[in-house]
Order: C-alpha cells, then structure tokens, then sequence
C-alpha cells in the first residue's frame, strides 16, 4: 500500500463540529521490549517520556482548539503507565476540556502494584487492558518477559489487584508460539475463566514482521502457521463453553463494553502521538515515527503529521467490509445507505466469494461470519496488521539511537 510523504507538520482536515470523535493517544515507551512485538516502542527513558508527555498535551490542545471533539479515548503503546502521574495528568487535560464517556488504557502485570490503579479509575479509565500473552513461564522465558515481569503465578496475583477496580479488565493473549502445546493453551484458558476479576480476553495470533523474525527465530523458534486453525478453534470452543460471547473474531467478552478493535465500532478516528493513525475523510494519515521529529514539529506549533494516503471508493468499502465483518456481522442497509447504494453492486465479486466458500450468511438483514468465517477473518486481521506492522517498520528511522540521545529542549 502506497503511503506518500507530505510535509511535515501536515494539517489534518477540517473537523464536523457537530460530529463526536475516537482519540487514539500513542505511548511509545516500554521497560521491556519483547522480541515478537512489532509496534512502534522504544525503551523507557525517564527524561525522554517526560518531555513526550508535554508534547503530547500541546497536540491534544491545538487538535482541540481547532475544532475536534472527542467522547471516546483509547490509550495505547508501548506502556502508557510508564509514568503513571504524567498519564493522569494527561487525561485530566482531555476530561476538562471533552465529554469523554469511554477511557481505556493499555499496562504490563508490573504496573497492577504501582498504587496508582484507584487513582486511574479516579482520571476516568472505564477500561484496563493488560499485557500478558502467556502464563506459561517457559514461553515467559522465551518472550523475555518473566525477569521483567514475573512468573504466571506472579502475574495472577497483579490481576488480583485490578479486581473490580474498573468497569472492564481486558487481558491481552497471544497464541500460536513456536513452543506453545495444547496443554500450555488450555491451562492458559482455564486459568482466565477462572479468575472472576478478568472480564474480557483478547486471543491475538502471533504475528511478525521482518525485523522481528531472526530474533523470535533465536529466541522462541520457528512459528507454524498450519497449527493455528486447530489453536483457535481451542481458544473459541473453551470460551464460548464458559459463557463468553464475541466481542470480535478474537475478543472474547462476560459482558458488553469497550474492547481493543475500536475501529470496528468508529469508521473515522483520529490518533496523536509518535506512529499513531488516523483515518478522516476517507483518507488515512501517519505522525512521525521518529520521536525527536514528532518533539520538534510539536513544539513548533505544528502536528505530528507527516504521510497521508487518499483512499478510493471501493478501497473504502473493503476497509469498511474488513472492519465490520471483524466484529461478526454487518448491518446491510446501513450499509448501502453509507455508500449511496453502491456497495453490493461495487463489491460483488468480494461478497460473492465470501458466500461461495461459505464464510458468511445472510440473516435477517445482517451479513454475518460463520464459524469457518471467524477463523478467516483471524487470517485476514493478521495478515492486515502484519502489513500495518511492515509499514510500521518502514517509517522507524533511528529509533534505538535517539532514544539514548535526545537533544537539548
């Protein structure tokens, strides 16, 4: 996908004042950087998050005082809870000047033992979505993670701490690790049904781009793709058994609320902070992957906005049909009449082929994925963050460098 340079600093088109938008804040840091991770994350340096977080809250009040208004946050990385007063800080700015009704947060097991959690749900957060991939502690090992952050019993006990602090407690899984059994799977299964306090699991499959691969290669081995249908299908069965529903083909809920793939629910979002996305207009856009960037066009009284990518009607509609097919079904004539009639019509061979193989339904007005169709689109979600990924890796310009040496403010 082509995604052109434009010059620094780009303005980002005119908000709908009377429209309501997701804000999607981007916290690049992290204590640990784990050898599978392919999004835009740098090692935590203390001096280097601080100036960061002033950056940022200049960003969100210029994109305010133009004209965006937001109901929805989602606070992502990296870790936001690297420094924990500078987040709250943050959405203190956010909750004074915008009716946010929605706040959800990323953090790592580490953080659940900071004493800031009570002090989390007071800024706002409705929403805590935690960092584990695993329970497993030689998989722990292999990911890097166990000295950093604690054994699978270790890390059950930081959810314990989280316990009906917040509206909902995500936790972020991984599977399909070159060394993960069933056995290891279904452990990590019925150790998350069984601790009451976890309201919600996001089951991600393993994903990587070329940067990562010779060291997951070195670290935890090579991954087989021909594996994952069977691991998913455990993943589903085992949660559907214990009575959670599908929030999306790989989140899995007790209860209705917020869940990671906000895009599904918001078509139009915008994202600030270092490699955070935006898409507005129907046009897709990129801050800066380079933080020293990001810092000086920010304190120059500019956004971080550096590439922007104009998307094609149909481009729209697969995107569209992607996104919402994601979350299980789409809503037909709401469809068509938020493509002026055309989208059956455009994307007939894509809808057609869908039918054919039978990975879709039509019921009741909706369009909707059938079991096969869940496992495909845990396929195509993969194989389009992987490219989001890829893209990723292509923007990053000296990231371990600068982190380490930052210029003078």
């Amino acid at each position: 996908m082509g995604f052109p340079e434009t010059a620094s600093g780009t303005r980002l088109p005119s908000a709908d004042p009377g429209k309501r938008y997701l804000l999607y804040l981007h916290i690049p840091y992290c204590v640990a950087l784990c050898p599978f991770c392919s999004f835009h994350r740098v090692e935590f340096k203390k001096d280097s998050a601080q100036r960061y977080f002033d950056a940022l809250r200049q960003e969100i009040d210029r994109v305010t005082d133009s004209g965006f208004g937001f109901d929805e946050l989602y606070i992502g990385g990296g870790t936001p809870t690297v420094m924990p007063d500078e987040l709250i800080s943050t959405l203190g700015l956010l909750r004074k000047r915008h009716r946010l009704k929605q706040i959800s947060v990323e953090t790592n097991p580490i953080d659940l033992d900071s004493g800031k959690l009570p002090a989390l749900r007071e800024a706002g957060v409705s929403r805590l979505s935690v960092g584990v991939q695993s329970f497993d502690d030689e998989l722990l090992h292999e990911m890097q993670r166990f000295d950093k952050y604690g054994s699978g019993n270790d890390i059950r006990c930081h959810l314990r701490h989280a316990k009906g602090i917040f509206e909902t407690l995500n936790v972020d899984m991984i599977f399909n690790f070159p060394h993960q059994t069933e056995a290891s799977l279904r452990r990590d299964l019925e150790i998350l049904v069984d601790e009451p306090g976890v309201d919600q699991v996001s089951f991600y499959p393993l994903m990587s781009v070329t940067s990562t691969k010779k060291k997951m290669r070195k670290t935890m081995g090579q991954v087989d793709y021909s594996r994952e249908r069977d691991l998913y299908r455990i993943i589903a069965e085992h949660m559907l058994k214990a009575g959670y529903t599908r929030s999306s083909a790989w989140c899995f809920s007790r209860q209705s609320g917020m869940f990671d793939e906000y895009i599904v629910e918001r078509e139009e979002y915008l994202g600030l902070g270092s490699g955070a996305f935006s898409y507005l207009d129907g046009s897709l856009y990129s801050s800066t992957f380079s933080i020293n960037h990001y810092l000086q066009l920010v304190e120059a009284g500019k956004t971080g906005t550096v590439r922007r990518r104009d998307m094609t009607e149909r481009d729209q509609m697969r995107y569209y049909l992607l996104m919402q097919l994601f979350s299980g079904s789409l809503k037909k004539a709401a469809t068509e009449e938020r493509f002026g009639g055309r989208f059956e019509r455009v994307l007939w061979p894509e809808l057609a082929g869908l039918r054919t193989i039978g990975a879709v339904r039509d019921a009741d007005g909706m369009l909707e994925l059938t079991e096969s169709g869940y496992y495909l689109w845990i396929v195509l979600m993969r194989e389009f963050f992987t490219g989001v990924n890829s893209l990723r890796e292509d923007m990053r310009h000296n990231i371990a460098r600068e982190t380490r040496i930052l210029p003078a403010h």
